[in-house]
């Protein structure tokens, strides 16, 4: 078909050369006008058209000559291009075999190759870093920057992150020059603002990241979790708390970690009444027995309102060890030390373990029964590592028996609702 195609175009040239070299000779080419050259004096008369088409024959012998003339080193540069790509290839695959310094040896000779010298120098500073040669790393680094800045910016902080220096990470990722950051800058960028304490800014970039597909959705849905509860820490008021809480979406506010984050900052800036009032709705919505631990160890006062709204729930989780501990707790706060244990006992009975007997073993000591003490908290060491505990010798079979009863629990609507 090449051949067929090139015959085709030889006949077309040749055609077209008979038919000009016929139209050049006509009487009336002459009246289009004439160009005179005198040189040695002689005249040299011709038509334009002849004049211009002996311009262009004289340019294409010159193209040919200067062809033919840099042909050799056009093809010592073709060479040197082969063998560069081969020593990039040789040297690629002898890095992903965990042959550092011949690797990073066929790697610096490739980089000699202007087309491939950014990433052979990338690949020679990762071979570097393999060979834990963090000085030869750097002065790879510091090529890369004449060659490719944004590279460079993106290896630099990326080493800067390794060293836990977010800040500089950032520095070098906000450089006017490499705007906008392509995607694996965007992400670098998040996690550095992450590290520094800037939650709020590197939350405001999941849009990007999210646009340029920079990390799956997994990924991101869990960055974004990270991010928000790292927001909520962050915040140094009450209104940022509230604002910050607001642009949350409604699927994180609903859940369990996101409320503890955000009653425990609450109540950290002094806002106590919002702390609980977010578990207790919590809470009503959808159970969760880390909240309500959460609940009963918050330092806020207001223990009649506390341990009257975990008395509601237990109608509906009577068997909620979480729930049983709490009630302890609170109980004991109150100064009501004979209902506190019994919660307490009762916590043990469903499973609470270490916790609920550190608890009872300070309910005891507070007491004044140090022997009682000692063996609850010797129970929650032996709880904590797998070992059975040693009931309580003041305890006899009936209230043990008590302990281990469940009140029935019953829904919403006041119907008995079945044990799991």
């Amino acid at each position: 078909m090449n051949a067929f195609r090139s015959l085709l175009v030889l006949l077309l040239v040749a055609a077209i050369g008979i038919l000009g070299a016929q139209w050049l000779g006509q009487e009336s080419v002459r009246g289009i006008g004439e160009v005179i050259v005198r040189a040695g004096g002689n005249d040299y008369i011709a038509t334009l058209p002849q004049a211009l088409l002996a311009l262009l024959i004289a340019g294409l012998l010159l193209w040919l000559l200067w062809t033919l003339l840099s042909a050799p080193f056009r093809s010592w540069a073709r060479y040197r291009r082969r063998q560069g790509r081969a020593r990039l290839i040789d040297g690629l695959q002898a890095l992903d075999g965990g042959q550092w310094q011949r690797a990073e040896k066929l790697l610096t000779s490739a980089a000699g190759e202007k087309e491939v010298r950014a990433v052979a120098l990338v690949a020679a500073m990762r071979a570097a870093e393999a060979r834990d040669d963090s000085a030869s790393a750097g002065q790879y680094l510091q090529q890369l920057a004449a060659q490719d800045a944004t590279l460079h910016a993106l290896h630099s902080a990326e080493r800067w992150l390794q060293r836990d220096n977010p800040q500089q990470a950032i520095d070098a990722l906000d450089l006017p020059a490499i705007q906008p950051l392509p995607p694996r800058g965007l992400w670098l960028r998040t996690d550095a603002l992450a590290r520094a304490g800037r939650a709020e800014e590197a939350y405001g970039q999941l849009g990007a990241l999210r646009q340029q597909q920079a990390l799956p959705a997994d990924t991101l849905a869990a960055l974004e979790t990270r991010l928000a509860l790292q927001m909520l820490d962050e915040a140094d008021n009450v209104n940022t708390l509230a604002a910050r809480w607001e642009v949350l979406p409604k699927a994180l506010r609903a859940t369990p970690a996101a409320v503890a984050r955000y009653a425990r900052r609450a109540v950290a800036l002094n806002w106590n009444d919002t702390a609980l009032h977010s578990i207790e709705q919590a809470l009503d919505n959808h159970w969760d027995d880390g909240l309500i631990l959460l609940y009963g160890e918050l330092p806020v006062d207001k223990l009649d309102s506390r341990r009257a709204s975990a008395q509601r729930w237990l109608q509906s989780h009577a068997s909620s060890p979480a729930l049983l501990l709490t009630l302890g707790r609170l109980a004991r706060g109150q100064g009501q030390w004979t209902q506190a244990e019994e919660f307490l006992h009762r916590a043990i009975a469903q499973g609470a373990g270490a916790e609920a007997w550190e608890e009872l073993g300070e309910g005891f000591a507070a007491a004044g029964d140090d022997v009682l003490a000692r063996q609850c908290l010797l129970n929650a060491l032996h709880h904590r590592h797998g070992r059975a505990a040693q009931p309580l010798q003041r305890r006899d079979l009936r209230q043990q028996i008590q302990d281990q009863a469940v009140a029935e629990e019953r829904d919403a609507h006041g119907f008995p609702r079945l044990p799991d």
